[in-house]
């Protein structure tokens, strides 16, 4: 065989983009049926992650906040899409057929009329119009045209979702997992790559430029999250840009991604450091992977989210629950931190599909942060991993 063939062989094999017709007639009827219990006649839906998890309309287009995009989900039938003609050729690519448009932006009506004749047309006469409204929402319309919606529809009630879209998207499918295992795969080779472009001596803002190249490099779609930092003892905070400050020898360096890919991301970070570690910092990684050991054995079917953040906050702090990231872990999915959030006052019980991130991090006496993340998918034996294995040893960069 040539030397090609192998070389074939050893790339990684591209996934199947997108989903089949079955994965959202699915999320269609599991909503539909939780609308039926709970009294509710049609969602209507304004933000780019509820409109792709029912038609699977993926573009980055939504970076742009001129224009308002709409979707009904009615109680019974397919979802209507109510969007600017400018998405009607991308729209007609998904499984969504009903597609309604007009020229946006319009300053005198944009879309407005559109929307409530199809919702006249959609949902019977005095209907309650269900829009997600609990933690981690938002409208994307003007708050003014929003108000004026509901006075063309006088006869509709516009009511809370009850959480419906928090339970839908909270567990999610093989075909899901599988985009997410993917990103993270693909940010797992782009770390396995950071002594490419990360040195001592090198600028901080090079090395994050260096680590994005990578990213897309190995697959990614796009990198809309990196975060990071670097200090002699840990860092001063987890969510900063990078400046021009240099990697000094016994710097410890962080790189937090969140890369895409087919519309899933990955969460996860990893830890280097240039040189030899000091002890503290050495002693502080083993306590981070021992909180996140612990954290695994908390992960069950049948738990809490609290179980999980009780778990690896003994490790981290004695059970003190103090800490300026707030949590130590959330859901991920198509956003890059979904329902729930790993704090002691989230009650919410685990179940089999839901994806978490592990973020246990600590203070070093004298210095500042280490913190370690990780993705998981819950299982019914136990979290299964989905970022790859982390180093027992940090990484040592020359």
């Amino acid at each position: 065989m040539s030397r090609a063939f192998y070389a074939c062989l050893a790339k990684p094999v591209t996934p199947e983009r997108g989903f089949k017709t079955a994965e959202f007639e699915g999320r269609v009827l599991r909503a539909q049926a939780a609308m039926r219990s709970a009294g509710l006649d049609a969602m209507f839906f304004t933000t780019e992650p509820e409109i792709r998890y029912f038609t699977g309309y993926l573009t980055r287009f939504w970076e742009s906040p001129s224009r308002p995009w709409f979707l009904v989900l009615p109680q019974s039938g397919k979802p209507v899409a109510v969007i600017p003609s400018i998405g009607a050729a991308l729209m007609s690519k998904t499984w969504i057929t009903d597609i309604r448009t007009w020229s946006s932006p319009d300053l005198e009506d944009d879309g407005l009329s559109l929307l409530a004749s199809t919702i006249k047309d959609r949902v019977s006469k005095a209907g309650r119009i269900a829009v997600p409204s609990g933690h981690e929402t938002h409208l994307r319309m003007p708050l003014s045209d929003f108000e004026r919606l509901k006075a063309a529809l006088p006869l509709y009630e516009f009511a809370s979702d009850q959480g419906i879209m928090r339970s839908l998207r909270m567990v999610k499918s093989e075909a899901e997992i599988a985009k997410i295992k993917t990103a993270c795969e693909i940010a797992g080779r782009a770390f396995d790559r950071v002594p490419e472009i990360a040195q001592q001596g090198r600028p901080l803002d090079a090395v994050f430029r260096g680590f994005q190249s990578l990213c897309l490099q190995e697959g990614a779609d796009w990198v809309p999250y990196l975060a990071g930092g670097h200090g002699p003892l840990g860092y001063e905070d987890v969510i900063s840009p990078a400046g021009p400050e240099l990697l000094q020898p016994g710097d410890a360096l962080m790189l937090d991604t969140g890369l895409i890919h087919d519309g899933y991301f990955c969460d996860f970070d990893r830890n280097f450091v240039a040189g030899k570690p000091a002890p503290e910092l050495s002693a502080a990684w083993e306590r981070l992977l021992e909180a996140v050991e612990a954290g695994k054995e908390a992960a069950m079917p049948g738990k809490t989210t609290a179980d999980v953040f009780h778990a690896m906050d003994k490790i981290v702090t004695g059970g003190k629950g103090t800490g300026d990231a707030g949590r130590l872990g959330h859901g991920l999915g198509m956003q890059l931190t979904e329902w729930p959030s790993l704090i002691a006052a989230d009650q919410t019980i685990l179940q089999e599909g839901m994806v978490l991130t592990l973020e246990p991090g600590i203070a070093i006496p004298g210095g500042g942060l280490l913190v370690h993340e990780d993705d998981f998918v819950i299982r019914e034996a136990g979290p299964e991993q989905l970022s790859p294995l982390a180093s027992l040893s940090l990484p040592r960069l020359d």
